[in-house]
């Protein structure tokens, strides 16, 4: 049995994410939920609200072995805009905002070095406002928000949206497609 470790983390809306890293190879498995907010059991229209603190995220399984956090994170990085503060896009708000949320010192450890790195580098005109805070309670999002993209491409969100993000994934991590 492989090796497994979790990823959380949020970086505008979930479906972007998620139809990205549905792709990645070493990548086991991808939820879009809600973490780190205040209040238990949070709906959508609670998050959507921006009031409960939740983070739109997806929560990754992944096999160490075939794909490094660190690779996770260069993906990541590519796929949004981290120096915007709680928007990507047209999508306003805190449960919007740039977060890698940790599950171990290691995690956190990588995070804050790679956005140094990434930050020296200059790449954006900005600095990185990623967030880098420890995971907390994660709550799976609706049925219907699971795998959204792959059930609705042709929705004109995921057409002006999401198709892109997965366009330039391909693009430029062609090594770490999953065949």
């Amino acid at each position: 049995m492989s090796n497994q470790e979790t990823a959380t983390l949020a970086g505008g809306c979930f479906w972007c994410l998620e139809a990205v890293f549905d792709e990645v190879k070493g990548v086991l498995s991808v939820e879009s939920g809600y973490s780190n907010g205040h209040i238990p059991h949070p709906g959508y229209k609670d998050v959507c609200s921006g009031d409960t603190g939740h983070a739109e995220v997806v929560r990754i399984q992944f096999d160490p072995s075939i794909i490094s956090f660190r690779d996770l994170l260069n993906v990541f990085f590519a796929i949004h805009d981290p120096t915007s503060l709680n928007r990507q896009g047209g999508d306003v708000g805190t449960q919007y905002r740039s977060a890698i949320f940790y599950h171990s010192p290691e995690q956190k450890q990588t995070a804050e070095e790679l956005i140094r790195e990434l930050n020296a580098q200059k790449i954006w005109g900005s600095s990185i406002v990623t967030e880098v805070t420890e995971a907390a309670q994660f709550y799976v999002a609706e049925d219907y928000h699971q795998e959204y993209f792959a059930h609705n491409k042709f929705q004109p969100y995921c057409q002006a949206v999401v198709a892109p993000k997965v366009a330039k994934f391909r693009k430029h991590f062609l090594d770490l497609l999953k065949k």
